[in-house]
């Protein structure tokens, strides 16, 4: 349910992304923004994330005026080879035998538009996974937990027990880095209530 009078727009339909702002009691409306998240060929993946993610607050500010927009996407890379969506549950264990006992990144692009300006980040975190059997990534697949998810899996649902470590800030492997976005909105004094 949305509020009334809200402060922003989160241009997202992601559960997380949402439970996350109403982690900081953020007063705002949740629109889904329709882009092409098709890669450009060669393209970098903090590029890739920060380019979908001002696509989309673009294409949502550009229906709502007047209410800052902020916007945000995920990509997984594993080296140069990025991580999408699995398809199904074979692609899923596919994913996870790749990432299994080696470090990976998480780059979540974060773009806030608000009074004509715009904040950009796009915070890199690196998750490395124990060495996982193959009965192991079959039974994480049979959950379907990851098909929603890039690289195939919630760090912050069963998905935890598949990582070793992680270096850098968790709430991005989550799919919004909590002190990035804080830092976006203190950088266009926009208000979270």
């Amino acid at each position: 349910m949305n509020p009334p009078n809200p402060s922003f727009i989160l241009a997202s339909g992601s559960p997380r992304r949402r439970q996350l702002l109403e982690s900081l009691a953020a007063n705002f409306v949740t629109i889904v923004a329709d882009v092409d998240e098709t890669p450009l060929p060669g393209e970098d993946p903090t590029d890739l994330a920060l380019r979908l993610a001002r696509s989309k607050a673009q294409a949502v500010a550009a229906r709502n005026p007047g209410l800052p927009v902020l916007a945000a996407d995920t990509v997984v890379a594993l080296g140069s080879e990025l991580l999408a969506k699995p398809q199904d549950e074979a692609e899923n264990v596919s994913f996870l035998a790749k990432l299994s006992g080696k470090p990976h990144q998480v780059i979540t692009g974060h773009v806030l538009l608000a009074n004509g300006a715009e904040a950009a980040e796009a915070p890199v975190t690196t998750v490395a996974f124990r060495q996982l059997s193959l009965p192991e990534m079959e039974r994480y697949a049979a959950t379907r937990e990851g098909l929603d998810k890039a690289g195939g899996y919630g760090l912050q649902g069963l998905g935890g027990v598949l990582v070793e470590s992680i270096s850098g800030c968790h709430t991005n492997v989550i799919g919004l880095s909590v002190p990035a976005v804080l830092r976006l909105f203190d950088r266009l004094k926009v208000g979270l209530v």
